[in-house]
Parts: C-alpha cells; sequence; structure tokens
C-alpha cells in the first residue's frame, strides 16, 4: 500500500519519516476527538455544558496522553525497593502516643469516601454503599455511625465527604435525608463523566450527553484517580480549606477497616513544617489472596505505586511474589488539601493511565482510560507508606466477605468492626461461597442463622446447600452439593474438619 502523507514519499517514510508518520497520525486522532467532543456538547446548553466541558478538558488531556504512550511506564531494571525510612511500621507511629487534645488534630481532618461503584457483582441495584452488611445496617451506615462517634467523643466537627458517581449521585442524595439529625456534616461531589471509546476508530460511541436509552452505554466515571480533578473543580476543595481543613482520609467505602486512626493523623499534624508529608498510603502485608495488588517501589528517587497492570509479561510471576514485594496498598490514603491544590493548579498530577477494555452489550468492544487515586504518590512532597494491621483491610466485594462480616468474628460498637478476642489467630478463615450464593438474596436465604465461625480456617461451599440455625463450623470444612443434589446442613450441626458430599456423607477431613 503507498503512503504519501504531506509530501512524504514512501522511501522517505521507510528513511526515518515514521516517527514523523505516526506524529502526524496521532494529530489527526487528537483533532478527530476534539471535534466529536464538539458536537456531544453542542447538544445541551447551560450548568449541563458548563460541568460536561469541564469534564471534557480532563478527558482530553488524558487521550492526549494515551496516544503519546510508548510500551511500560515503567523499566523493569530501574525499580528498586524502597529505603528502608519510607515505609514504617505502625507501632513505630502508634509508639508516640497521642497529644491531649486530639481535638485539635481531628478538626482539621476531612473523611472522604469513594462512592462511585453499584452494588451489580453482588446482584443488587444501586449504590454499593446502601447494600445491608451487619445489623441491617449499610456501608453508608456504618460510616456516619464511625464519624458521629468522633465528633461526639472529641467534640469535634469531622465532615464527611462522599465522591458519587453519575451512576450512585441520586441514590445516594435521596437516602442522605435519613442522617439529617446525626452529628455529622454531609457534602457530595462527583466524578467525571467521560466517554466511552470505540476500540477500533478511537472515537467516542456516545451520540449525546443523554443518559437514557443506548446513550447511557456511551458514559463511564473514569476511576478513583479522578478525585483530584473532580474534587477541585467543584469548589468543595476551596472551601474545605476556607474552614480550616488541612487533610483528607480517603478510602473505598466498602472497606469495613478503613476507620480514622488518631495515630497516623497526629503523624501528620504534628510535623516539622520544612518536612511536612503530603501523602500517607497505608500498604499491608501481602498474603497469597492479594498477590495482584499494588505495591510500593523506588523509582527515579520517588516512593512510587506499582499496579499488576504496568508490568510486563515476563515479571508478572515475580510481581506476584509474596518474598520479593511484600506489601500492597490498602487503598487507606491520607493526603494534604493544600497540596491537592498546587497540583491541579500546576497542571502537575501526574498518574499512569489504565485502559481497561469493555464489551457493551450490542457486542461492540470499547476502551475506558482510568486513573488510579494512589498512583499519585510520586507527585507529593515527602510521601510515606505506613505498615498497618490488616484489620485496616477488610473490603466487601463478595458474598464469601460478607458472610465473614456478619458472623461473630466480628462485634460492631460506633460502626466500627472489632475481631472478636475468642479468635485465636489474628487473620480470617479462607472462605470460597460457590456460585448459587453470588447473589445478596439468595445468600441470605441459604442461611438460616450465620454459623458460629470463631475457631474456622477455611470454608468451600459448592452447589444447593443451605445451613440451618446454630450451626458451628471448625478448622476446615468443604461441602459439596452435586449437580441435581441439595444438601442441608442440620440446625444445631457441628462441623469440624469435614468434607460434606452430594449425598450427605459427613467425613473426617
Amino acid at each position: 500500500m503507498a503512503l504519501y502523507v504531506a509530501g512524504l514519499s514512501k522511501e522517505g517514510v521507510l528513511r526515518g519519516g515514521m516517527a514523523q508518520f505516526q506524529e502526524m497520525m496521532r494529530q489527526q486522532l487528537e483533532s478527530s476527538m476534539h471535534t466529536e467532543l464538539k458536537k456531544l456538547l453542542d447538544t445541551v446548553t447551560g450548568v449541563e455544558r458548563e460541568v460536561s466541558n469541564k469534564d471534557f478538558e480532563g478527558f482530553k488531556n488524558l487521550f492526549h496522553r494515551f496516544l503519546q504512550v510508548k510500551g511500560p511506564s515503567v523499566e523493569w531494571i530501574k525499580i528498586q525497593r524502597p529505603p528502608e525510612d519510607s515505609i514504617q511500621p505502625y507501632d513505630k507511629i502508634a509508639g508516640r502516643g497521642l497529644p491531649d487534645s486530639v481535638a485539635d488534630s481531628l478538626n482539621k481532618l476531612v473523611v472522604v469516601k469513594l462512592n462511585g461503584g453499584l452494588g451489580t457483582s453482588m446482584g443488587c441495584k444501586g449504590p454499593k454503599s446502601l447494600i445491608s452488611v451487619r445489623n441491617e445496617n449499610t456501608f453508608l451506615d456504618l460510616t456516619v455511625q464511625q464519624i458521629e462517634h468522633l465528633n461526639k467523643t472529641y467534640n469535634t466537627d469531622v465532615p464527611l465527604v462522599l465522591m458519587n458517581s453519575f451512576n450512585t449521585d441520586e441514590d445516594t442524595k435521596k437516602i442522605l435525608q435519613k442522617y439529617t439529625h446525626h452529628r455529622v456534616k454531609i457534602h457530595t461531589f462527583n466524578q467525571s463523566r467521560y466517554p466511552r471509546i470505540n476500540k477500533e476508530s478511537l472515537l467516542p460511541v456516545a451520540t449525546s450527553l443523554s443518559m437514557t436509552g443506548q446513550s447511557a452505554e456511551g458514559w463511564y466515571p473514569p476511576g478513583h484517580g479522578d478525585i483530584y480533578a473532580s474534587f477541585y473543580n467543584s469548589g468543595l476543595l476551596d472551601q474545605l480549606i476556607a474552614q480550616g481543613k488541612e487533610y483528607i482520609f480517603v478510602s473505598n467505602i466498602d472497606n469495613l477497616g478503613a476507620t480514622v486512626d488518631l495515630h497516623i493523623l497526629h503523624h501528620l499534624v504534628s510535623q516539622p513544617n520544612g518536612k511536612r508529608c503530603e501523602f500517607i498510603m497505608e500498604v499491608t502485608d501481602k498474603t497469597r489472596a492479594d498477590v495482584k495488588g499494588g505495591t510500593l517501589i523506588q523509582y527515579e528517587g520517588k516512593l512510587r505505586l506499582l499496579e499488576i497492570a504496568q508490568v510486563p509479561k515476563a515479571h508478572v510471576d515475580e510481581f506476584k511474589s509474596v518474598s520479593k514485594f511484600k506489601i500492597f496498598n490498602t487503598n487507606n490514603l491520607w493526603i494534604s488539601l493544600a497540596a491537592i491544590k498546587r497540583l491541579q493548579e500546576q497542571k502537575a498530577m501526574d498518574m499512569e493511565i489504565i485502559v481497561n477494555p469493555k464489551t457493551l452489550d450490542g457486542g461492540q468492544n470499547v476502551i475506558q482510560l482510568e486513573t488510579a487515586v494512589g498512583a499519585a504518590i510520586k507527585c507529593f512532597d515527602n510521601a510515606l507508606g505506613i505498615n498497618v494491621p490488616r484489620s485496616r483491610f477488610l473490603p466487601v466485594k463478595t458474598t464469601s466477605d460478607l458472610l465473614l462480616v456478619m458472623s461473630n468474628l466480628y462485634s460492631l460498637k460506633a460502626g466500627s468492626l472489632n475481631m472478636s478476642p475468642q479468635r485465636e489467630f489474628p487473620t480470617t478463615p479462607h472462605v470460597k461461597l460457590g456460585s448459587s450464593f453470588t447473589k445478596v438474596q439468595e445468600y441470605l436465604t441459604r442461611f438460616e442463622s450465620i454459623p458460629d465461625m470463631l475457631e474456622l480456617d477455611h470454608l468451600t461451599v459448592s452447589g444447593d446447600v443451605t445451613f440451618g440455625k446454630n450451626v458451628s463450623l471448625k478448622g476446615t470444612v468443604i461441602i459439596i452439593a452435586n449437580h441435581g443434589d441439595r444438601i442441608d446442613i442440620p440446625a444445631g450441626s457441628m462441623l469440624e474438619n469435614k468434607i460434606v458430599s452430594g449425598n450427605l456423607r459427613i467425613l473426617d477431613h
């Protein structure tokens, strides 16, 4: 095929014009994208146009960088272990004790929860934060209870900020009315709304800004790395700084271990001004269940988050190794508000792009350009990792996780879950529930009451299985109902190191 581009002959291209040719193609793609975005903007007016225009500015920047990317974002040979003092053990931070006035530190804090996700993976409609997880309390209820308890105990004013997405905003705002008389000020702001891109043409698939009908599939919230831009654009960042707030504590709303830690907060606010830490990432020790979690590395003199998506294929096994990369990111982050403002205004927030491929309902292949909040660690001054106890990482992603937090392994006090002192090991049991338990409603019908799991190490359940009241599980328990069979574990049963198979034969494990 002959190539004649802007006066370049075929020989000219081959002689060294390839880079120039590629640059021209990139410019052409970018120009086409800008044209399509303008067409989309022209379908609306007023406030909606203004908001979408701000979103599109962020998207254009991401798309521009996406077109520039050549190969992996890290060179494996340059990766170094973080210096000893860059990841502090939690015990050392806690060992400093707390000042007489904890309230002064708390009044500088804002709690931010990432609330953009839906409960679809657990078979629920609407925001995931509205799923009941313990004693009829939702993720959001527990969060409000935790912060209200702090504000009452220390006579402080710690506000809660929810970063919603266009998927969760309306339902969340409706529910917030129930907290009107709680001692917590609640603010919300919305994540950006970016256009999904056709994998082949690299142009938007949406034909209008409408969120109904076919066009709704054309839009997505661009990952939690968008928090910096959308928080700044919302005006809420400046508002909180004006109120004397200095730090935010950011975490996923489905991580029930992510409560405000007074020792970490004190460490942040009590540092000398010359060496103020602007960013703390809570990390915890990897187990075999966490091999895909992002980890901290030293790279070109900076602390940096390394995600599995950035790892060259040849090194994936090395990345997953528990011996080389011993810790992973919990996504519990403590960040300076003034630093976010500075980096946003200097346009210096640099996060690796995550290319997330998706297939729409009609079979069309698209890509989503996303970023992760922790990836900005390299942009902040004097960033630090703190290796926290595993109890600060208690995410509920599946009904297997839900079973753990609903059980007697934990007690609930002021919105916080605490491991029972009667549990002899600090780790939680490994629970794998089969596909019959995936959806929350079906899962709930399979347990007349949640089993006693204080002495459980491992539970695997597969097939059509139900549990009667007051069942006790100990050691390793495996229950497998063959296709077409059903197993009902009788009320009051005690299974210790047992395998229960298709015709309810109970065997010692």
